[in-house]
């Protein structure tokens, strides 16, 4: 087992102007599963394949555990690393690919089968054993890679967004199965995957990318609950938080505004040239009576709770479509009008404004409520 250091690494590939990676610090403690997600080309399969020696960053350093590997080949490594396309040999066995690495090292053919029953029982595989790849289900060929990597015993596990092939329900059996795997063997790991469900079920730590730059890296929980710019804000969480302008000239002398139905407060050094109001779903409902007038666009009504998707003031000079997370309550329709509002005591994060939200308006900090 080992902790991974990336120290200050940039990875620019040719014939691109702007760099994969850009100038990324990352300290990985050992026994710890950390994500990397983002959107496509943000830089987490690159920053994988740079631990894992497959690319060589052209400026910084990486440490595995006490070792500086930045130029080392990566046999020397002591890595395993799981493909999304299971990279298992087509003419081999389930235990002839589990234990193809151990061939190649000579290790004794007493120590092969030992090793090869071990983590065959571990992932459910000791009675596919002779089957080829072919005969195999995508789940039982991911286990198989799997397999093939437990065996090597290293002191890092890189997984390279390898649920991706799989359907939606083995997809959500096998994130059980792989974030228990960990648990049990305690080998320092990190998971890149474009899915933000993903990275959230998974992971002790997770680190959101953009353009190759580290956005945030903290625990779910803190990513959900405060997220430091407006892009992670947006991109962490299913559906997203809503994101709502409030201009200045909306914003009272004593840092007051109108949000929803209710009267909230910021700090007037926050405001400048007016703020980006940002929040989640859950924490807003539809009113009968105060709040802000909205049509539903689309309402998707999934049997424990319903998304309402609608647009705010849609007469006004700017309207602005929103989520808002319903459990139970009436069927709603496209065109219908309703009414929308803050839950009681529920948090609005404020961001800077005057920036698409999608370049990352950092955050403020919360606006408080004002009775």
């Amino acid at each position: 087992m080992a902790r991974i250091s990336l120290e200050h690494i940039t990875r620019h590939f040719e014939g691109n102007p702007t760099p994969a990676v850009i100038d990324l610090s990352l300290e990985i403690p050992d026994h710890e599963f950390l994500v990397l997600v983002g959107p496509s080309g943000c830089g987490k399969s690159t920053i994988l394949r740079s631990i894992a020696g497959l690319e060589v960053v052209d400026s910084g350093r990486i440490w595995i555990g006490d070792s500086d590997v930045t130029r080392l080949q990566p046999r020397h490594r002591d890595v395993a690393m799981i493909f999304q396309n299971y990279a298992l040999y087509p003419h081999l066995n389930v235990a002839e690919n589990i234990g193809f690495h151990l061939k190649l090292k000579r290790s004794p053919k007493e120590t092969i089968r030992t090793k090869v029953s071990a983590a065959a029982e571990t992932l459910e595989l000791l009675e596919l054993l002779k089957r080829k790849p072919a005969k195999l289900s995508g789940g039982q060929r991911q286990r198989v890679a799997m397999g093939r990597a437990i065996v090597r015993e290293p002191s890092v596990f890189l997984m390279d967004e390898p649920l991706s092939n799989l359907d939606a329900q083995l997809r959500l059996e096998m994130r059980t199965e792989i974030v228990e795997l960990q648990r049990r063997l305690g080998t320092t790991t990190v998971y890149v995957t474009h899915d933000q469900v993903e990275a959230m079920t998974m992971g002790t730590q997770v680190a959101v990318l953009k353009d190759g730059v580290l956005q945030q890296c903290a625990s779910p929980q803190e990513l959900y609950e405060s997220p430091t710019n407006s892009f992670v804000a947006r991109f962490v969480g299913s559906p997203p938080m809503n994101m709502v302008e409030v201009s200045a000239t909306q914003i009272q002398s004593d840092g007051s505004f109108e949000f929803l139905g209710e009267r909230r407060a910021v700090e007037r050094t926050h405001i400048g040239g007016g703020l980006l109001i940002g929040c989640r779903p859950e924490d807003m409902e539809i009113a009968t009576d105060r709040g802000t007038e909205a049509r539903v666009s689309i309402a998707e009504n999934l049997g424990f709770e319903n998304l309402i998707h609608a647009v705010l003031q849609p007469n006004g000079p700017k309207p602005t479509p929103v989520v808002v997370r319903e459990s139970g309550g009436p069927r709603r329709h496209g065109g219908e009008q309703i009414r929308v509002r803050m839950r009681p005591g529920r948090p609005l994060h404020v961001f800077e404004a005057g920036m698409d939200t999608d370049t990352g308006g950092v955050r403020l900090g919360t606006a408080r409520p004002v009775s």
